[in-house]
């Protein structure tokens, strides 16, 4: 099964939490056992497990990657003056695998789904959720 969701964003850097709309594509799955991937498209964002109690966390972390990668420094700055987010979202890559179990995301309690933005605002991400079910092989 796969579904698309989309969200806008409203600022430069930001994390979006998309664990709600990630677990609501897992329940309509009706799969108990197996695989959830979600993958964001496009070269400028990115997919992160983290933290979901505690924004300053999220804060710290677009603070810890602005820090590590400027913006206004980078070659590619020349064309559209996004060079540091092409960077920031290779570092944290395009996607996350997390395992569907009994019919639940399996992410424990601090954890969440996040789209890291790091070219917005954007009137539309796509994030691609894809759901595999993990049926036993006959005879186990």
């Amino acid at each position: 099964m796969r579904e698309v969701i989309q969200i806008s964003t409203d600022s430069r850097n930001g994390l979006y939490d998309i664990t709600g709309q990630v677990r609501e594509i897992i329940s309509k799955s009706k799969i108990p056992e197996g695989i959830a991937t979600v993958y964001v498209q496009g070269a400028t964002a990115a997919i992160m497990i983290q933290e979901n109690w505690d924004q300053s966390v999220q804060t710290d972390v677009i603070n810890l990657l602005t820090k590590l990668i400027p913006p206004g420094v980078w070659l590619h700055d020349h064309q559209d003056s996004n060079g540091d987010a092409h960077l920031k979202a290779g570092i944290i890559g395009p996607s996350e695998t997390i395992p569907i179990i009994n019919g639940d995301l399996g992410l424990s309690t601090w954890q969440n789904i996040f789209l890291c933005e790091f070219d917005g605002p954007r009137s539309r991400r796509n994030i691609v959720v894809t759901v595999l079910n993990a049926e036993p092989i006959s005879g186990e």
